[in-house]
């Protein structure tokens, strides 16, 4: 039986190599989507897509973009061919006329990485929604918080970010920065107690903050997912640590 209200997702998506690997991350990935009805539709809002103004994907069969380079080359080749919804995103735009249509873009590795283990078998039809980077976080919070009655038509909405996000620092060892580290936890209390303010407002946050969120590109698709829960619904986290000294991976999920 299917439920009334679609679950709603918020992923650390980290390495694109999590595409083609079997760790404790992709693991949990598989989980959840194994522990899901199957929803009509996932729309997914993905730091990697990057717009002025907010818009929604309408290709009937959205290509795979390999927006990244210096890996290895059979990450290139990996394929999920799930198909698009353009009567969803129509409606989408009819009924909130400020998320634009896109005919352009596909589906960048923010989605398809996550995607590949959690529904592998590409059967469900993924549509995107742009981070509309030329607003400040509050004001796209408001206009994705409008999106919430789809969730009760049963799709399923996931974020793709990373909380703490700052390449420039990255390194390959497992030692985590003791900031990074701070960041994590205090962005896991506020989520868990919905102190959605102080998350809006990350630059009060400290010096962990600043340096956790050099850019909030990654930051923001977190934002958005909090932007579409009800008020009754409870946090469950999945996944958490540190990558790379510098990448979050912290998830959670209501349900």
């Amino acid at each position: 039986m299917i439920q009334k209200r679609a679950p709603l997702l918020f992923v650390g998506h980290g390495n694109p190599l999590n595409a083609i690997e079997n760790n404790t991350y992709t693991k949990e990935w598989e989980r959840i989507g194994k522990g899901l009805s199957p929803p009509k539709a996932i729309v997914c809002m993905s730091a990697h897509w990057l717009t002025k103004g907010s818009f929604i994907t309408s290709t009937l069969k959205p290509e795979i973009i390999y927006d990244f380079y210096g890996f290895p080359e059979k990450l290139y080749h990996v394929s999920y061919p799930a198909k698009g919804n353009p009567r969803l995103a129509s409606n989408v735009h009819k009924t909130y006329p400020k998320i634009g249509i896109d005919t352009q873009w596909g589906l960048d590795h923010g989605t398809w990485t996550v995607l590949k283990h959690m529904f592998p078998n590409a059967s469900i039809p993924v549509l995107q929604i742009s981070i509309d980077y030329s607003v400040e976080p509050k004001k796209q919070f408001e206009l994705i918080r409008s999106l919430r009655p789809l969730r009760d038509e049963y799709i399923l909405f996931i974020g793709s970010g990373n909380i703490v996000h700052n390449l420039p620092l990255a390194t390959m060892n497992q030692k985590s920065y003791d900031w990074a580290l701070d960041f994590e936890e205090k962005s896991k209390r506020l989520i868990e107690k919905g102190d959605i303010q102080s998350l809006l407002d990350y630059r009060s946050l400290g010096t962990s903050a600043t340096m956790s969120i050099p850019t909030d590109d990654h930051y923001r698709p977190m934002l958005n997912t909090l932007a579409l829960r009800y008020d009754d619904e409870i946090t469950v986290f999945f996944n958490q640590g540190i990558e790379l000294s510098s990448v979050s991976m912290l998830s959670f999920m209501y349900k």
